[in-house]
């Protein structure tokens, strides 16, 4: 796949405490389905017996409210503007077990928060973490500035990609940046809306062997979900997938990457 030039550099981001529990879910572009897989990882480690959060990361798009049907008395937008406290901003989602922190859904106002005000999200997001056995952040698509320095908050980063080419290549350009920024990251790769797992071993490998090729890392496959009409259909009725078809092939996937990441593998 050709490789798309990928943005200037901010400066390294200082060496602070990372959350060991904490996964942020990313991707090159949007349409990958990043915040259906960051809603039914959540769940599914919740499912699993773990206290979970959801954290909004996305600071232009947010609609974690949106695909689950909620109206958050707060939001994000509240915290970055000193109104509340993150722990204050926190919100349970009892169908599926979790606390949500929702973000500021229908407005780009937070994509430009100063990045010493993201520091602090991220360390405050940090301290929060230890009230959870798992915090899942849904970070925005692309590498901008904003979803990078949330990321340095993250012990593992799940960068989701499906076999668009320029899935692939954007895909790419948030780990070449990464690797770049932040040496030894934890980086994954899910593969998402795959005909069959073969297929998205496929994909996965294309991937695999660009960052190796150019990069000379490489990402493990956390894990490829299926397409399945049945997301679809969750998303449309703004439900949980592991509510609506906990038996279909994609929730079953996923709950299969959650498992894999409990055993730390």
């Amino acid at each position: 796949m050709t490789m798309t030039q990928t943005p200037t550099l901010a400066p390294r981001p200082s060496q602070r405490a990372k959350g060991r529990n904490v996964l942020a879910i990313a991707s090159g572009k949007g349409g990958v389905g990043k915040t259906w897989f960051a809603i039914s990882l959540t769940h599914a480690f919740a499912k699993a017996g773990q206290r979970t959060l959801l954290f909004d990361g996305d600071l232009g798009l947010a609609n974690v409210d949106i695909q689950l049907g909620l109206m958050p008395k707060h939001d994000l937008g509240s915290v970055v503007a000193g109104r509340i406290t993150l722990n204050q901003a926190t919100m349970p989602f009892p169908d599926g077990n979790f606390d949500i922190i929702a973000g500021r859904s229908g407005s780009g106002a937070l994509a430009n928060v100063p990045i010493s005000r993201l520091q602090t999200l991220g360390d405050d997001l940090v301290l929060l973490a230890n009230a959870y056995d798992r915090v899942v952040v849904d970070l925005g698509a692309g590498v901008e500035r904003s979803n990078r320095q949330l990321a340095n908050s993250a012990g593992t980063i799940l960068v989701v990609t499906t076999d668009e080419p320029t899935s692939l290549t954007d895909a790419y350009a948030f780990i070449k940046v990464t690797h770049l920024e932040r040496p030894g990251t934890d980086i994954r790769v899910v593969v998402n809306m795959a005909n069959s797992t073969r297929e998205g071993e496929r994909i996965y490998n294309t991937l695999l062997k660009a960052c190796e090729g150019f990069l000379k890392v490489s990402p493990p496959l956390a894990g490829v979900i299926r397409r399945d009409l049945k997301v679809r259909e969750a998303i449309r009725n703004q439900t949980s997938m592991l509510t609506r078809s906990p038996n279909s092939e994609a929730a079953a996937d996923v709950e299969a990457i959650a498992e894999r990441l409990l055993r730390g593998r």
